[in-house]
């Protein structure tokens, strides 16, 4: 029996635990990229024009990145605390829209409806910030695919969400946002006290590289059997029981996972307490804070100058050989061969505070390049609806789906091969953002066209560029500007997604749709709105007007692949700056 609880106790404290509910938190987290889905619905309930609903959709993309109260909270709150402020953010203000859309309460003003979804939104920092201080600090070896995996659920939760509603079959469409406003709340309350650090760098085993394997495994059949039923299911008439089927299975390989856990707590040997001996404990790590930088460093050189076959060994023959290797490293600190750095400021690649950060280039490169990249890319997933339905596409649905497997496929794609680029070639992450960037230009490009199939294209080529930009970006700054203050320094970066979404949906894509829409109304004899000044619409509503033709968003497209070039440019700038920091921190990765 008091074996059996010690297992349990294992599993509870296991962080493949933790990262498994960071998962399917995060896969129900990407509440914005069903905008596109519901927009339609709010849009002709409440009577909005196209720049009306570019208001909502600008407010939908600040709540999602104004993080500044979820990282402070983060730091003083413990985080199921976080979560379940951001649990609570998300009923009110989605379930307030959803009884405005179905006229259960009075309609409010449209500057009272961005304040909602501002509200609903913003309840997604929470997930995001609590998933990911947590899962970094427990796998600070594997920052790239482990924060690609976090925000490629976060972006699949789009696909997700809409299976499952696609199941429960409401006729009518507001149900979506009662959904969305009830579902994440539901799943955060309930693992909210699984997600915390616990001490991830002492649980790392030999087994773990084959764990990531089949993480990556699940991810890749899960998005592949998300789009083959979403194709069927656009494509045939499928029966409501065969979508019951369907969202069953897609339950249990979501659940697959948590096989990890169970495995290492419950079916492997204990680790032998000879081992424990040379892994840094709590109480050591509170003596004082100058040897608990010691020992932090030492420790890292271990893991680093540690040969791979060590790990092969017999736990006895494994015990002394790292022993002998920490002895020759504790010398050499004391000979001074591993200088312990003194602080005198951080340099990159040490503990930023973000006011250290923001007086560095290199921060503010990370951030226009950002900004120009994933602004253009949310544009997109904001007027897709549009875009579609302005080809002539009566099904959006299918697009929304699409892009968000794409999106989810690149932040996984994303970590995975930024990964291999730190590790195997010691050259600067920021390059895989670069190469994101050139793809989203070709994308944009052929949503532009408006060719027959080419939104099928262009959203393969948007979600898969704007996907990985999600996974590139956090793990890129953790290692410039480190891992303390990662929280605010990710919060922060975030705000560019709505910067670019502001300038690119709020400013251009809705202004020209609105005045394409004007010209083809006035061809066909039908009185435009007047318009008024930019804020015009905020307290009336305006008869909406619907463009059609590739015209819709040509201009747009073409202006948003030329700022992807340009954004590829800052991105290679940063390359170019932290190339001797990515050899100073990989380097030996090569020997």
């Amino acid at each position: 029996m008091g074996r059996l609880k010690e297992r349990f106790q294992a599993f509870v404290n296991n962080r493949w635990l933790v990262f498994v509910a960071a998962m399917w938190i995060q896969s129900c987290a990407g509440i914005g990229y069903l905008f596109g889905s519901i927009s339609p619905v709010i849009k002709s309930s409440l009577n909005y024009n196209q720049r009306q609903l570019a208001k909502l959709g600008v407010a939908k993309d600040l709540g999602d990145s104004v993080g500044f109260l979820a990282g402070s909270l983060s730091e003083i709150l413990p985080l199921w605390g976080a979560l379940l402020v951001g649990a609570v953010q998300n009923l009110v203000g989605y379930g307030w829209v959803w009884l405005i859309v179905t006229g259960r309460v009075p309609v409010l003003p449209l500057w009272a409806m961005c304040i909602l979804i501002f509200v609903g939104n913003n309840g997604e920092t929470y997930f995001n910030t609590a998933a990911l201080v947590s899962c970094v600090q427990n796998f600070p070896k594997s920052r790239g695919p482990v924060v690609g995996i976090l925000k490629g659920f976060a972006g699949l939760s789009g696909a997700i969400l809409t299976q499952i509603y696609t199941m429960i079959n409401f006729p009518d469409h507001a149900s979506l946002i009662f959904m969305v406003a009830v579902g994440p709340a539901m799943v955060v309350i309930a693992l909210m006290f699984i997600i915390r650090p616990v001490g991830g760098h002492r649980q790392v085993r030999p087994s773990d590289g084959l764990s990531s394997t089949f993480i990556y495994g699940v991810c890749l059949l899960l998005a592949a059997y998300l789009m083959g039923v979403l194709l069927l299911e656009d494509l045939v008439d499928v029966s409501h029981i065969l979508v019951t089927i369907f969202t069953v299975i897609l339950f249990v390989l979501l659940f697959i996972p948590i096989a990890i856990p169970i495995i290492l707590s419950f079916c492997e040997e204990s680790r032998d307490p000879a081992e424990e001996v040379l892994l840094p404990r709590p109480e050591q790590q509170e003596a004082g804070k100058s040897e608990h930088d010691a020992n932090e460093i030492i420790f890292s050189e271990v893991e680093d100058e540690k040969p791979k076959e060590v790990d092969l060994l017999p736990a006895s023959e494994r015990q002394k050989r790292i022993a002998q290797l920490q002895v020759k490293l504790f010398q050499a600190a004391a000979e001074g061969a591993v200088r312990v750095k003194r602080r005198r400021g951080p340099h990159r690649g040490e503990d930023f505070t973000l006011m250290q950060a923001l007086i560095k280039a290199d921060f503010w490169l990370i951030f226009f390049s950002l900004l120009l990249g994933s602004g253009s890319g949310l544009t997109v997933i904001d007027n897709l609806g549009q875009m579609s339905q302005s080809l002539g596409y009566n099904n959006t649905h299918i697009f929304v789906s699409m892009i968000s497997i794409w999106n989810f496929l690149g932040r996984v794609g994303g970590g995975y091969f930024s990964e291999i680029i730190v590790r195997d070639y010691a050259y600067p992450r920021p390059v895989a953002i670069a190469v994101a960037q050139l793809v989203m230009s070709v994308g944009h490009v052929f949503f532009a066209m408006g060719w027959p199939g080419a939104i099928y294209i262009g959203t393969l080529l948007i979600g898969l560029g704007y996907g990985a930009h999600w996974a590139i970006v956090p793990a890129a700054a953790s290692e410039l500007f480190g891992l303390k203050k990662f929280g605010a320094l990710y919060n922060f970066l975030t705000l560019a997604n709505p910067a670019g979404s502001l300038v690119f949906s709020g400013v251009i894509a809705s202004s020209i749709y609105d005045r394409e829409a004007e010209k083809q109304a006035q061809q066909h004899h039908i009185q435009p709105p007047v318009s008024g000044s930019i804020f015009s619409g905020m307290f009336a509503q305006d008869e909406p007007l619907k463009c059609e033709g590739s015209v819709c968003f040509f201009l747009t497209s073409m202006i948003m692949s030329g700022f992807c070039v340009i954004a590829a440019v800052l991105s290679m700038i940063l390359v170019y700056r932290t190339k001797t920091v990515y050899a100073h921190l990989y380097g030996k990765s090569r020997t």
